[in-house]
C-alpha cells in the first residue's frame, strides 16, 4: 500500500481554534465538569416559531426536492426585498444565489473569483476561516493591520498601498467577527472607490446596537454581498445563506453550484422565506436581550482589567486584551477552561494583531454569563 499523501492545497489550512476548544469543553463535560460556553458564536435562543411553522408547512406539502439551482425564487425575491426596505438598493433576484451556508457562498466565490496567485486584503483580525477559503482557491491573503484604539478600522490609506495589478478583491466584514465593531460610512464609501472589487461579509447585519450597519452595496456595485440566516434568526443548524454577485459572474457560480451541490435545502428555503417576513418581532426581541448581555459583559471584563478600547456594538462579541495576562492566547484559552471552566477563544484565532487578546461570546443566557464572569474574576485574581 503506498504512503499516504496529502494534497498540497491542504497543508495552508490551520486549525480552526475555538473548535478545538469546544471539543476540549465538550470532553471534559462528559467528565462531569460544568463548563460555561463563552467561545462558539452560536444564538443560544431557539428558532422563531413561524419560521419552524413555514418548515412543517413545506414538508405537508411536498415541498422536499431539488430546487432551482439559484434558490426557489420566493426566497430570492424576499431577499431583494429584504435589501430594498433595508438599504434603499434594487437587487436582481437573479443575481442572488442560495447556499447551503455561508461557507460555500465563500468557496464557490472565490473558486471564480481569483486567477492562481491574484490576492485579497483583508484585515486583521478576522474570521478564523477567511484565509483558508482564499488559499483553497489559490490566492492569497493581504492582511491589513487594525488596532482596538480606533475599533479596528481598516484604513483606506493603509489599503492603498498594498493595491497593485494582481490584488483582485477587498475583504470586509462590518458588524465583524472578532470584533464586533462597525466600519464607519467614511471608510466604506473610501474602501469602495479604490478599485479593487469588494467582498463584504453581512452576516451580522441586523445584530447592532448602537448606529446602522451599512451594507457595501449602498456604496458601490463592484461588490460581492455574503449573507445568511444562522446569527440573526437563530437558524445556524438549518445550513442557510446566500451571495449577492454582480451579474456578469452568476452564470459561472451557478454552472459550480450546480456540479458541487445541486441546490440548498428546499424546506430551509421556505422557513427563510418566512424568517424574512414575519419573524420581525423575535428578531427584536433576541436584540434586545444581546444588548443587555453586551452591557454586562463589558463592565465586568472592564472591571477585571481587559482592554476594550472602542466598545463593540454589533454581532455578540467582545474582542479583550488579556495582555496582562498572558500573551499567549493560546495558552491562555485552555487555562482559563480547564482552571476555571469557562471557555474562550483565543485572539491568535483571527490573527496577528489579535494575539494577546480573548474573544468573548455573549450569545450565552444572563445567568451564564454571570456564573462565567464570577468564574473569570476568580481566574484573574489568581493568575494576575
Amino acid at each position: 500500500m503506498s504512503e499516504a499523501s496529502i494534497a498540497e492545497r491542504c497543508s495552508g489550512i490551520k486549525p480552526f481554534y475555538v473548535m478545538e476548544i469546544l471539543e476540549r469543553a465538550k470532553e471534559m463535560e462528559k467528565g462531569g465538569r460544568d463548563i460555561i460556553h463563552l467561545e462558539i458564536g452560536e444564538p443560544d435562543f431557539d428558532t422563531p416559531e413561524c419560521v419552524k411553522e413555514a418548515a412543517h408547512e413545506a414538508m405537508h406539502k411536498g415541498c422536499t426536492h431539488y430546487t432551482h439551482s439559484l434558490g426557489i425564487p420566493e426566497l430570492r425575491q424576499a431577499i431583494s426585498r429584504h435589501y430594498q426596505n433595508n438599504y434603499s438598493v434594487q437587487v436582481d433576484p437573479d443575481r442572488i444565489l442560495v447556499t447551503s451556508g455561508t461557507s460555500p457562498a465563500m468557496l464557490l466565490l472565490f473558486s471564480t473569483l481569483l486567477h492562481p496567485g491574484d490576492g485579497v486584503i483583508l484585515p486583521d483580525p478576522h474570521y478564523a476561516c477567511y484565509p483558508s477559503f482564499i488559499c483553497f482557491a489559490g490566492g492569497r491573503q493581504i492582511k491589513i493591520p487594525t488596532s482596538r484604539e480606533d475599533g479596528f478600522q481598516l484604513h483606506p490609506d493603509k489599503v492603498r498601498k498594498h493595491l497593485s495589478r494582481d490584488v483582485k478583491a477587498i475583504f470586509i466584514n462590518s458588524p465583524s467577527n472578532p470584533t464586533g465593531n462597525l466600519l464607519t460610512d467614511q471608510v466604506l464609501q473610501e474602501l469602495a472607490e479604490l478599485g479593487p472589487w469588494m467582498v463584504s461579509d453581512e452576516i451580522y447585519h441586523g445584530l447592532v446596537y448602537e448606529g446602522r450597519e451599512r451594507s457595501i452595496l449602498e456604496f458601490t456595485d463592484r461588490a460581492f454581498v455574503l449573507n445568511g440566516f444562522s446569527k440573526l434568526y437563530a437558524m445556524t443548524g438549518w445550513r442557510l445563506g446566500y451571495l449577492i454577485a454582480p451579474e456578469p459572474f452568476v452564470r459561472t457560480l451557478q454552472t459550480l453550484h450546480q456540479n458541487f451541490f445541486i441546490s440548498a435545502n428546499s424546506v430551509a428555503q421556505w422557513a427563510a422565506v418566512a424568517a424574512l417576513e414575519k419573524a420581525r418581532a423575535d428578531v427584536s426581541h433576541m436584540k434586545e436581550v444581546y444588548n443587555q448581555r453586551r452591557k454586562y459583559m463589558l463592565e465586568r471584563l472592564k472591571g477585571m482589567g481587559f482592554g476594550i478600547g472602542a466598545e463593540p456594538t454589533g454581532a455578540f462579541y467582545i474582542l479583550a486584551d488579556a495582555g496582562f495576562l498572558s500573551m499567549n492566547s493560546y495558552r491562555l484559552a485552555f487555562d482559563i477552561l480547564e482552571k476555571a471552566g469557562v471557555g474562550v477563544t483565543p485572539g491568535i484565532d483571527f490573527g496577528d494583531c489579535a494575539e494577546g487578546h480573548i474573544r468573548f461570546s455573549y450569545a450565552n443566557s444572563l445567568e451564564n454569563i454571570e456564573k462565567g464572569m464570577d468564574r473569570l474574576q476568580q481566574y484573574v485574581n489568581e493568575n494576575s
